[in-house]
């Protein structure tokens, strides 16, 4: 009876340890892990960052230059000056053989431009043609034979109105009798036209520019 007696005590004894080890052991295992929230939360919180971090990195790479070092192409060459234009018409009108009358007749800024010239070496001061430019390209005379004068009464940007005085057979060339006729040029669709009928050179019975 004793001897079954301690063993029971010692069975019991085991088992009690066995039992307080056991709790021990799960007391130990619960307590070591980080709850689960906070680790949640420290990851959403490094998302965060490395989200900030690479949207800050993409609207700095992502910024449009504004700085431009490329010149602007030329289109169009510039036209010439206005004196060196006339110096240019001038010139062309002597190699045709006449002298303009007065450069100052030639208005550079317009699209019809126009010089009264009379032949060179002209003792009297007559045989007058009118030089017709477009821009700077010379176009032409407005008759193919000079007049004993003529004079520009007004021009605008596309037309240009010369009067041309007209005389009787018995007039001398330095006092014409028979008033005077009034030409408008202008310009259409690139052609000079005029409008009004051109005096004749010479006429037996009526009247003429010469």
């Amino acid at each position: 009876m004793l001897g079954a007696a301690l063993a029971l005590a010692s069975g019991a004894a085991g088992g009690a340890l066995i039992g307080c080890g056991s709790g021990t052991t799960t007391v130990t295992t619960t307590s070591a892990p980080a709850p689960s929230g906070a680790a949640t939360q420290q990851t959403a919180t490094a998302a965060r960052t490395s989200a900030s971090t690479q949207t800050s990195s993409v609207a700095t790479s992502t910024t449009p230059s504004t700085t431009r070092t490329a010149t602007e192409p030329a289109f169009t060459e510039p036209e010439k000056g206005g004196s060196e234009a006339a110096d240019a018409a001038a010139a062309l009108v002597r190699a045709h053989g006449y002298t303009p009358n007065d450069t100052g007749e030639y208005h550079s800024n317009q699209t019809l431009r126009v010089l009264i010239a009379t032949r060179t070496g002209s003792g009297d001061g007559y045989d007058q043609r009118a030089f017709f430019f477009i821009d700077t390209r010379y176009i032409g005379t407005d008759t193919k034979e000079p007049s004993a004068t003529l004079k520009i009464v007004s021009q605008s940007d596309t037309a240009v109105a010369l009067a041309y005085p007209l005389y009787r057979n018995s007039d001398p060339l330095c006092c014409p009798g028979g008033g005077q006729a009034t030409v408008r040029y202008e310009l259409n669709n690139g052609k000079l036209v005029p409008v009004g009928t051109i005096p004749p050179v010479n006429s037996n019975g009526g009247l003429s520019r010469h």
